[in-house]
């Protein structure tokens, strides 16, 4: 079976979809990823729900850890385990 220039799978296209949100798809990628979504319902789908997911996290407020603070409670965790032991 010939692969299609312009048709692409699901899984290619949820490929595309995360790299074309981080603005890593090519623009050939992106026309391909525009066809599939003309006509693909669970394509759509997964763009949605991956759009909400990125504007979700990218307004969140959310605070990380610092390197430091992440290693000091690693340590402190490994001593608390070995004083149960």
């Amino acid at each position: 079976m010939k692969k299609s220039v312009l048709f692409i799978s699901c899984e290619e296209a949820k490929q595309i979809c995360d790299k074309s949100q981080y603005g890593d798809a090519t623009f050939w990628e992106r026309i391909k990823l525009t066809i599939r979504l003309s006509w693909c319902r669970v394509t759509r789908a997964y763009t949605k729900r991956n759009k909400s997911l990125t504007k979700t996290i990218k307004f969140s407020d959310v605070e990380c850890l610092k390197k430091e603070e992440r290693q000091a409670l690693k340590d402190q965790l490994s001593q608390q385990l070995k004083n149960q032991n």
